[in-house]
């Protein structure tokens, strides 16, 4: 028999936000830009979010993180952001999506080429055309 406690399935629900919130490439590069920051250090945004596999005008990505991006990395206690300045940085739970930044850029030669072929950051990375 088995029990469908709440509890029993916390662990699930925390993997399961961990990869929604890293889904989208937006919520990726600004877990990635925090990487190398220290804890207190805020980035300017939009510039934080930015990617170079994607075109966006600045309006309509601005708003796309503030009504979007920015609030589901803030509830999952990933970040936290100010509107004035628009700026971001390491909430109290950051290390959990940036350990799977991490092991991502830490195995960079071993991805396959499948998922780096259009990706502009990997191809960067790992020196492919």
């Amino acid at each position: 028999m088995t029990s469908d406690s709440p509890d029993e399935w916390d662990w699930a629900e925390g993997w399961d936000q961990v990869f929604t919130v890293l889904a989208v490439e937006p919520r990726r590069e600004i877990i990635r830009s925090l990487l190398d920051e220290p804890h207190e250090r805020r980035l300017a945004l939009p510039e934080a979010a930015e990617s170079p596999n994607q075109s966006m005008g600045t309006e309509r990505f601005t708003l796309q993180l503030r009504h979007h991006h920015l609030p589901k990395l803030a509830d999952a206690g990933y970040i936290r952001w100010e509107s004035d300045p628009f700026c971001v940085q390491r909430g109290p739970h950051f290390e959990e999506p940036a350990f799977f930044i991490e092991s991502v850029l830490e195995a960079k030669d071993e991805i396959p080429s499948s998922l780096i072929t259009n990706c502009k950051i990997l191809q960067q990375m790992t020196g492919a055309d």
